[in-house]
């Protein structure tokens, strides 16, 4: 019978530890101060809140007013009757509880039906809240298919071209993400490297960097001169008719042979271009990201990458992450100093990186991440 009983402990404690894994405190703090606030502002955002009282009891209710409305207009109109119909059934179990008294066989026999009112309450709220869990799985796995479609656009590996070495990663905020990079191989032994950023979060920048994908690689197929590319692709975004949708875009033809590097930066952090005597420039001049005007100057410029020098591509991502505990950026300052010590494209790669993870710590990434660093042997 001990035995058992220890079988059972074990088996709870099992579950517990199963159920809570990966929780810690900072989580908690994090779900009532920082979540806390994003549901408040996602819930109120169709609501009048200009008008708050000043009053802490009548500022609660106007809160709380609001952000029943927002939650409810959240619903579908069957879920919302539903979610309305839990609430009475709550009140009544607690303001107003029903019971009947009656004489069974000789005995009074007393029921009170306000644990009732209760019950159905919780019940129908559990029920809504599995229907809602439901909806966000569903979406999820759609997103999920979405994240994998997505990094099929995304090179599995660096190009193989001899005397250069690359190293290079690729991280997403949610699900799918709006940053681009790829290598694309030309006749006559070039190679197209392009790097961007859509506008916005999440699907939405995703999409964008599909349609983005899509076009260049016909305009390479056209003309793979950086200005020809960066003007079609400028021309396709500016169609869409959407002034959000709008795309950084530094894209580079490389001559591995004389490490000729022919580019466009067209709103996009400049790349660092490390020299092996320890110079460090910048790859750019101030342009706005494509999609924006119609009209716009794309001046293609050109460098020579030679012998030992070392070239770093980045998104926004990087130089923008904030700590949550001091709230500074990373910063291109701290890329350069990155820079400043010699190594590998893999080890300067791992080195910044590791640099990122020790700033931003365990908060989650506000926005995407792309990193490409390549060498000239």
């Amino acid at each position: 019978m001990r035995k058992q009983a220890q079988q059972y402990v074990t088996q709870a404690q099992d579950f517990l530890r199963e159920y809570t894994q990966g929780l810690n405190v900072r989580d908690l703090r994090r779900l009532f101060d920082q979540d806390a606030a994003h549901a408040y502002k996602v819930l109120t955002r169709d609501q009048d809140t200009d008008l708050e009282p000043q009053e802490a009891a009548r500022k609660f209710f106007h809160r709380a007013k609001v952000v029943f409305l927002g939650l409810s207009y959240k619903l579908s109109p069957a879920r919302r009757i539903l979610f309305v119909l839990c609430l009475v059934f709550a009140i009544l179990g607690l303001v107003s509880p029903t019971s009947f008294e009656f004489s069974a066989d000789g005995a009074d026999v007393y029921l009170d039906f306000s644990p009732l009112w209760f019950l159905v309450a919780i019940g129908g709220l559990l029920w809504l809240l599995a229907m809602e869990l439901v909806d966000r799985v569903r979406v999820r796995d759609e997103l999920e298919v979405a994240r994998k479609l997505q990094s099929d656009l995304l090179p599995d590996t660096a190009p193989q071209l001899e005397g250069w070495d690359f190293a290079h990663s690729y991280r997403t905020a949610n699900e799918v993400g709006g940053d681009y990079y790829d290598f694309q191989p030309l006749p006559g032994g070039r190679v197209a490297i392009l790097m961007g950023d859509a506008s916005g979060h999440g699907i939405a920048a995703g999409l964008l960097m599909a349609i983005s994908n899509a076009t260049l690689k016909t305009a390479i197929d056209l003309d793979p001169e950086p200005q020809a590319v960066a003007e079609l692709l400028n021309s396709a975004l500016c169609r869409t008719g959407d002034r959000r949708a709008f795309m950084t875009l530094f894209y580079g033809l490389l001559e591995p042979a004389t490490g000729r590097l022919d580019y466009v930066c067209a709103g996009h952090p400049f790349p660092f271009l490390r020299r092996a005597g320890g110079e460090i420039l910048e790859l750019g001049s101030g342009t706005l990201p494509l999609g924006m005007r119609s009209q716009l100057k794309l001046p293609q410029n050109q460098v020579t990458i030679e012998p030992g020098d070392l070239i770093v591509l980045f998104t926004d991502g990087l130089p923008e992450a904030i700590s949550g505990e001091a709230g500074e950026a990373f910063g291109f300052q701290r890329i350069r100093h990155l820079l400043g010590t010699v190594g590998s494209p893999a080890a300067v790669h791992d080195r910044i990186l590791l640099a990122f993870d020790q700033h931003v710590g365990h908060d989650p990434l506000t926005d995407d991440l792309t990193l490409v660093v390549a060498a000239r042997s």
